[in-house]
């Protein structure tokens, strides 16, 4: 069938649509995909962002109380671990596994019990 300057036919159940114009629907087409493509694989990474984001909140709100009471306690710990330094705790937590932050904080939960037991 001819409509103006387009020529639409049947091929396999789809209807096809060729001449002038058909390059610029098929590019619409295509970057409509890729688009609703990039949108939804950002939405799948966001929770995972948002959940290492809040879970290194934890740790460096954690490793900052941990360090008040090293200093409460006057247990005199020390190290990369041992500091009041929040942003510097954040960009650690971020660099590493969540199991490293956990096993860290476990560590220094361990040294402030050995050392509240002097």
């Amino acid at each position: 069938m001819m409509y103006g300057n387009t020529e639409e036919f049947v091929v396999n159940s789809t209807i096809t649509t060729t001449g002038r114009g058909s390059r610029d629907m098929t590019l619409v087409r295509m970057t409509t995909a890729f688009v609703m493509s990039a949108i939804a694989a950002g939405t799948m990474l966001l929770p995972a962002a948002v959940q290492a984001q809040s879970s290194c909140k934890w740790y460096a709100a954690t490793a900052l109380k941990q360090q008040q009471e090293n200093e409460r306690l006057r247990c005199g710990f020390t190290g990369p671990a041992w500091h009041s330094n929040v942003p510097e705790h954040m960009q650690w937590c971020a660099s590493v596994s969540p199991s490293a932050t956990k096993e860290s904080a476990q560590q220094r939960d361990k040294m402030l019990a050995d050392c509240a037991k002097r």
